[in-house]
């Protein structure tokens, strides 16, 4: 066997400081001075949450106007308390006809949840009472853990898994928080969830971030059973930066290229993913909001400018990588997100739906904001039922294919 062809970053040169400089503003000597700092010895290590703070504050220079207007306009246009309510109301029969005709009629036919005035998070201690295990390393870095969520009298039949990845920018990726909803109501259902962390930029350039959810999707394909989860099921799941990491695993299941630090027989292959709120093409400048998140990208994340590494923008871009093996795919937006706007949803699951030969199943929720399962109670139960429903089929399905395969 040959070997693998070294593509890593061949660092700085002269040439490439110069024109830096030359490029520069001012919150590029921000970062780096930020950067400079957490390299030093002994107290580096302490100084790395300034590179996160400095990072967060480019993204929200460049998204906060665009938020800021769309905000307004939603608030205090005329007639908008009524319309949000008719948004808000129509949750259930978008989910159920998004749906229809991938799960079963029968397991469609029930009470969903009754909307909540108060944020889920004001649920977060009854939430995490279904946490069975914490701070579990996945890996050998010390962002690599996760938290093992399932019930304490699960069957002792190997329970399907899902992996949940929080979203953050891709300069923030802690589990604490996000998902609980999700893996609260998935593990009351007889599910085990692995919520991860994983390491972000700046102090950890792209391709990082997915080789991290690869490392844990073969961790859990290798020991889950410990926690009485079934390897032969492992689902992904994520929001925002988590949604794109989600799909672009599903994508590229055992691909060498992002996975250059795992043994070569490490199985990161998926059996779903559900993808909420996400950003699937890191290529695409067509709108001022994308050349904006371009530019963040080329910053902080990847550290490279996509005119000279194309390549790498395109391999870490889910539209992109679109196959007819694709797995099945639940893909959920809000149609009032200011932060990655709906098209970019439209386009991925179009796209998925030419290309794929497996399910593709798509909720647009009208009105719904970025984040809404952590701040609107009038939908996050809906949602998690939902994602709950599409799983339970996938799970399903497959468990059949498996009986008919053994008979």
């Amino acid at each position: 066997m040959s070997p693998k062809p070294d593509t890593r970053y061949p660092g700085p040169t002269m040439w490439t400081r110069a024109r830096w400089l030359m490029k520069a503003g001012p919150a590029d000597y921000l970062m780096a001075m930020s950067m400079a700092t957490a390299s030093l010895p002994v107290i580096g290590k302490r100084l790395e949450p300034l590179g996160t703070v400095t990072a967060m504050g480019i993204w929200g220079v460049r998204h906060m106007p665009d938020f800021l207007n769309a905000s307004a306009k939603s608030w205090f246009g005329p007639d908008n308390a009524e319309v949000r309510k008719l948004e808000r109301d129509a949750t259930h029969s978008v989910a159920e006809a998004a749906l229809r005709g991938v799960v079963r009629a029968e397991d469609l036919a029930i009470e969903w949840p009754a909307p909540e005035g108060a944020p889920p998070l004001w649920k977060m201690r009854e939430q995490r009472r279904n946490v069975y295990r914490t701070s579990v390393r996945y890996g050998s870095d010390p962002s690599q853990v996760l938290d093992v969520w399932r019930r304490k009298d699960l069957p002792d039949t190997p329970a399907p898994v899902l992996i949940y990845i929080p979203g953050g920018a891709w300069i923030h990726g802690s589990r604490m928080l996000q998902g609980y909803a999700l893996m609260s109501h998935l593990a009351e259902m007889g599910w085990v969830c692995l919520s991860i962390d994983y390491r972000v930029a700046p102090h950890h350039r792209w391709p990082s971030h997915i080789t991290d959810v690869k490392t844990a999707i073969a961790w859990a394909r290798a020991n889950v059973d410990k926690f009485g989860g079934d390897r032969n099921f492992v689902a992904v799941a994520g929001g925002s930066a988590g949604g794109h990491l989600a799909a672009l695993a599903g994508l590229t299941m055992n691909d060498p290229e992002l996975q250059d630090e795992l043994p070569e027989d490490s199985d990161t292959s998926v059996d779903a993913v559900v993808g909420i709120y996400g950003r699937y093409d890191w290529e695409d400048r067509s709108t001022v909001e994308r050349a904006r998140f371009m530019d963040f990208l080329e910053k902080v994340v990847v550290k490279r400018e996509a005119s000279r590494h194309p390549e790498i923008f395109r391999k870490a871009s889910p539209i992109a990588q679109v196959h007819p093996d694709a797995p099945p795919f639940l893909v959920i937006h809000g149609s009032g997100d200011t932060v990655i706007p709906v098209e970019q949803a439209r386009s991925f699951v179009e796209r998925l739906r030419a290309v794929s030969r497996s399910v593709v199943s798509y909720v647009e929720l009208p009105g719904a904001g970025h984040a809404f399962d952590m701040i609107d109670g009038a939908r996050t139960g809906s949602m998690a039922t939902a994602i709950g429903l599409f799983l339970n089929q996938i799970h399903r399905n497959r468990s059949l294919i498996g009986a008919k395969e053994v008979i």
